[in-house]
């Protein structure tokens, strides 16, 4: 399905605000005070809702994972797969990895490969650049990859080719504290809140104040299953897509219902779910693949979400602080069956830009 185009008005809007309790920031200067158009300037002066463990798997303390034999450090071991022909005349396939703000790295990243030039605009012509979400959070610049993602997407389609991006589990989150704040939701282990969980999780309140409503219109829209050329484009390494339907355009009907329906303690069932992770990493690591595979089409699954130096067992420092884990590029594992995106930028590993399909 084209992304976002079978959608009608979405609710995420900026005059749906969050709780009063969330005060609004004060009005910049030389600018009339308003309606509360901003998201909160500070979390609620109460204490916030403390996030069940289980509950919070994109927090700092993310298990290590030491190397097995399903762990794979070579590229494949499957045959290299040529790249199927793309259809009305469409050039060469790029993925990305989480970005989490990294503005600056974001760009190094493109422009190394060809896709951008010095001045971030589009170079690569009729070619197709794939997002794999999570935009925000953590790093320093999340709006400033939202718009550049947004503004590639305007100047590829003018080239021929297309940028597009997938639903992330911090996308989930970012709406949620923007919609629903510090409204406690039912989290199967007790209360929690998006507000809470956007704070744990790394939300900056830089990014809540430059939120505008076109962002948050963007975000609603995008599609979370994509299959291109063979591969079955995921953000989470989870088969908890499998719960929201038997097709991809099922399931990314379902994602956007769920979106415009607006009910807090189904959206945070939906960032719950998304949050799973190390579901193609054990013994049954590569049944858990097929699974996707059987249902959605493709021959790989490409996955963001989990860092490769957790997968790995490398497990370095977060925000830069020492010395990171060497990620070289994406780690093929599951009996060659999926292939890892996250580079660890927020521990000071690396941006992944990547061209599919792998060399062998």
């Amino acid at each position: 399905m084209t992304q976002g185009a079978s959608q009608g008005p979405m609710v995420w809007t900026m005059g749906t605000q969050p709780p009063a309790s969330v005060p609004p920031p004060p009005a910049p200067p030389g600018v009339p005070a308003g309606p509360p158009l901003q998201a909160p300037a500070a979390p609620p002066a109460a204490p916030p809702v403390q996030l069940p463990e289980e509950y919070t798997p994109t927090a700092r303390d993310l298990p290590v994972i030491g190397r097995t034999d399903t762990l794979i450090d070579h590229p494949s071991v499957l045959p290299a797969q040529e790249p199927a022909p793309a259809a009305d005349g469409l050039g060469p396939l790029y993925v990305v990895g989480d970005v989490h703000g990294y503005y600056d790295e974001l760009r190094a990243a493109l422009e190394a490969e060809g896709l951008i030039d010095a001045d971030g605009t589009w170079a690569a012509g009729n070619a197709r650049l794939w997002f794999l979400g999570d935009f925000t959070d953590r790093g320093p610049d999340g709006i400033g990859v939202i718009d550049l993602v947004m503004q590639l997407s305007a100047e590829a389609a003018a080239a021929g080719g297309y940028c597009k991006a997938l639903m992330g589990n911090h996308e989930l989150l970012l709406l949620g504290a923007k919609r629903f704040g510090d409204t406690p939701v039912q989290s199967g282990a007790g209360t929690a809140s998006f507000q809470a969980a956007w704070l744990l999780n790394g939300g900056q309140k830089t990014d809540m104040d430059r939120l505008e409503d076109h962002h948050l219109q963007w975000m609603a829209r995008l599609d979370a299953v994509m299959e291109e050329d063979g591969h079955l484009l995921v953000h989470s390494d989870t088969t908890a897509y499998l719960e929201y339907g038997d097709s991809i355009e099922a399931v990314n009907d379902t994602v956007h219902d769920v979106l415009t329906r607006s009910e807090a303690d189904e959206v945070w069932d939906l960032f719950r779910k998304f949050t799973k992770r190390f579901a193609f990493r054990d013994e049954s690591g590569a049944q858990a693949v097929r699974e996707l595979l059987d249902a959605y089409g493709g021959n790989r699954v490409v996955h963001g979400h989990s860092p490769i130096p957790y997968l790995l067992g490398e497990v370095g420092a977060e925000d830069g602080e020492g010395e990171g884990p060497a990620v070289a590029g994406p780690h093929v594992y599951a009996d060659g069956l999926a292939i890892a995106m996250d580079g660890g930028v927020t521990m000071a590993g690396k941006l992944l830009v990547c061209q599919l399909p792998l060399a062998g």
